[in-house]
């Protein structure tokens, strides 16, 4: 057994929806709980979520990434050497 202490502001308003939906406030509090849990279990981390995208509209060079610095020298320089 749990008990929660709530704010007025939310008590006042999960009494509210109680009689509307003609539910107990027990069965409106386990039913967002459920609700939440479900949603915590299915969220996905930033990787998850962007794995789908990644080397979607990739080059096909998988050393763009290591070798960038090199390539900036050598764009430097043959712009350096056309003046």
């Amino acid at each position: 057994m749990t008990s929660v202490r709530l704010p007025k502001e939310i008590e006042q308003k999960l009494e509210s929806m109680a009689r509307r939906r003609q539910k107990s406030k027990t069965e409106l509090i386990r039913m967002a709980l459920e609700r939440f849990f479900d949603q915590e279990e299915s969220r996905k981390d930033s990787y998850e979520l962007g794995e789908p995208f990644f080397g979607l509209y990739g080059s096909g060079d998988g050393t763009l990434s290591t070798t960038y610095k090199t390539r900036l020298k050598e764009k430097i320089d043959a712009k350096l050497r056309a003046h």
